[in-house]
């Protein structure tokens, strides 16, 4: 996924080499107030697949990890699962990171998903040995976790590859997408395409196409490699006929990691990032295009990916889950260029609890601190602010940001010489005392644990673990 603001060139980065991203920005409907749920990425992917924070489904706090006992809960709505019962063909080709679980039964397959084919977690969650780029004499930089298996290629539920070829991986991710396409539009069956890219998490890799091409090193290569498959599957739409009748909706789950330098993206004006509640923590890019249907430009309105499901069910005909929904229906920003149904964004941090609550709330252009902290994802910046030596702090009045004219986070509002703002404070403490008081926080699926019986293993009754799980 293309991570932080200004990762892409629609988006300000001088040096990326993102052609099909750019068309796409200037052919469909560009939002620049557009945000995830969480600094991290499983419970931002829980809350994009179901419309719900991630704190009602229990995916907090962090992450899930190759041996971790929970994961999205089956009773969960996803996306995939409000379009089955209308027919169509679902699929996701890419990094699901909602857990794997005993008997494989948090895989995409478990939530709606006819086709998979992916690494059911994040690619840094094993060792890096096998992650070279082209040609083999190339290897990709990083530091990944060791002591667990390697990192597995999944289809469906079986492992098909163990460790996964990372400089064949975006080719067959591309085609399999493509097939997908191609196969649904020949049957007439419509379909939904969740394609969660690994591009460009840390540890970069690329293929043999893009390795050393791009202007920005290997986390250029890898942005190159994931543009080069936007541009396939806008093709393959119009191979099948299909183009002007696909909603085509393109973001990212979290901000970039800064502590990983040029190797880890690009906040550009926003402050800090991934791991933070500030605005490089969660606000993303966002394209939305459909050709004939929404009409080119740009969108300052306040929209988030617990919107998309809401959305989506609107535009297919589908009964929304009986269950209480964050998100809210987009078609008058999309096809009117009207006004977000959306008055306000809830920040959580990567570890939210009923005790501390909300760290953040933006009503408008305007945002409010309540807590602020830093994280070691966002450490090297110059911004003391961003490190994880920046503990938790508790701001009485909260800091107050002008969003609109002051994107970095610098000037606080909430202070003697600005008494105007007292109203504007006022009305967002009542926002997150109502937020608040209709949050029921899920049994945290995190905090179950892990097992390393649980890591998948295509050979699954070998000796000595985790080295032995290797099959091609």
């Amino acid at each position: 996924m293309c991570r932080g603001m200004r990762n892409c060139v629609s988006y300000g980065h001088p040096s990326s080499m993102t052609p099909n991203l750019d068309k796409l920005a200037a052919e469909g409907l560009r939002f620049t107030d557009f945000y995830s749920t969480s600094p991290v990425c499983s419970p931002s992917r829980a809350a994009l697949l179901t419309g719900r924070y991630q704190t009602r489904s229990g995916v907090y706090p962090g992450v899930f990890y190759p041996g971790s006992r929970g994961g999205l809960p089956l009773n969960e709505t996803t996306i995939a699962e409000v379009l089955k019962p209308l027919g169509y063909a679902t699929a996701i080709v890419g990094k699901w990171h909602l857990g794997v679980g005993q008997n494989r039964m948090y895989l995409p397959t478990r939530q709606g998903f006819d086709h998979y084919l992916g690494v059911p977690y994040s690619h840094d969650q094993g060792p890096c040995h096998n992650l070279t780029c082209f040609p083999p004499d190339i290897k990709c930089f990083g530091f990944c976790d060791i002591g667990v298996v390697s990192v597995p290629l999944m289809a469906n539920e079986t492992i098909k590859q163990q460790p996964v070829s990372f400089p064949d991986l975006e080719e067959a991710y591309s085609d399999f997408a493509a097939r997908f396409i191609s196969t649904s539009a020949g049957t007439n069956q419509p379909f939904f395409l969740y394609y969660p890219s690994h591009h460009t998490h840390y540890p970069q890799y690329a293929g043999r196409g893009t390795t050393g091409r791009s202007l920005r090193g290997p986390f250029g290569d890898a942005l190159m490699e994931f543009d080069s498959t936007v541009g396939t599957l806008i093709q393959a739409l119009k191979d099948s006929g299909v183009h002007n009748n696909t909603f085509v909706f393109f973001t990212a789950d979290n901000g970039p990691e800064l502590m990983r330098m040029a190797r880890g993206g690009n906040s550009g004006l926003l402050k800090c990032g991934k791991g933070t509640t500030y605005e490089g923590g969660t606000r993303e890019p966002a394209i939305a295009y459909w050709p004939g249907r929404i009409r080119a430009g740009v969108t300052h309105e306040l929209a988030s990916t617990l919107d998309i499901l809401p959305t989506i069910s609107a535009l297919a005909g589908a009964p929304l889950p009986r269950v209480h929904l964050d998100g809210v229906d987009m078609r008058d920003i999309l096809f009117s260029q009207g006004l977000s149904q959306r008055k306000a964004m809830f920040y959580y941090p990567t570890d939210p609890s009923e005790k501390y609550g909300l760290f953040a709330v933006r009503m408008g252009k305007y945002k409010a601190h309540y807590y602020t902290r830093g994280s070691t994802l966002s450490d090297t910046t110059p911004d003391q602010d961003c490190h994880l030596i920046a503990f938790l702090k508790h701001h009485d009045p909260p800091l107050l940001f002008d969003l609109q004219a002051d994107p970095s986070e610098n000037y606080n509002l909430a202070t003697p010489e600005h008494p105007e703002f007292q109203a504007v404070l006022q009305q967002i403490q009542a926002l997150k005392t109502q937020f608040e008081e209709g949050m029921v926080f899920g049994e945290s699926q995190v905090l179950k644990g892990t097992d390393p019986a649980l890591q998948p293993c295509c050979t699954p009754d070998c000796t000595p673990k985790p080295t032995c799980c290797t099959c091609r």
